[in-house]
């Protein structure tokens, strides 16, 4: 494999020391070409892609996959865990407050952690996580007329 190509998620997963399978290979493709999915809208995603896998084995794959890196679990207050691709670049999210759509905003500084606490309390700080919350165009739009 040559610098510039792109590692398949088989490799991806070989790479962090996860066995593959076919399922693990499917739930890493799901979300990475979701938008911010849940467990169940994951779980249809992998079932279209393998054919039948329990709840249970999607939640197990998808914390083991969060522990590697490979996935974000990111829980917006009020709302189950959703699950996403991007990683590793300390990007935020905007949150609807009536429908839940859920999109990333990037770094305001453009690298970690972001913002700078008024008071550490001595803390080393390496990440900021930012939720900023309102209404999506549509729900916006629906409110006003």
């Amino acid at each position: 494999m040559t610098a510039s190509q792109t590692p398949t998620p088989a490799e991806e997963l070989r790479g962090v020391g996860l066995r593959v399978t076919a399922a693990r290979v499917a739930l890493l493709e799901t979300v990475r070409h979701g938008d911010h999915l849940g467990v169940e809208a994951i779980a249809s995603g992998v079932r279209d892609r393998v054919g039948h896998i329990s709840l249970q084995a999607v939640y197990e794959a998808l914390h083991a996959l969060t522990a590697a890196g490979l996935i974000r679990r990111i829980e917006p207050a009020g709302s189950p865990a959703r699950f996403e691709g991007r990683v590793g670049d300390n990007h935020h999210h905007v949150v609807c407050r009536s429908c839940g759509a859920v999109a990333d905003v990037d770094c305001a500084v453009g690298d970690a952690p972001c913002l700078t606490a008024s008071d550490d309390h001595g803390f080393s700080i390496d990440e900021a996580e930012v939720t900023y919350w309102g209404l999506c165009p549509a729900c916006s739009t629906a409110r006003s007329s």
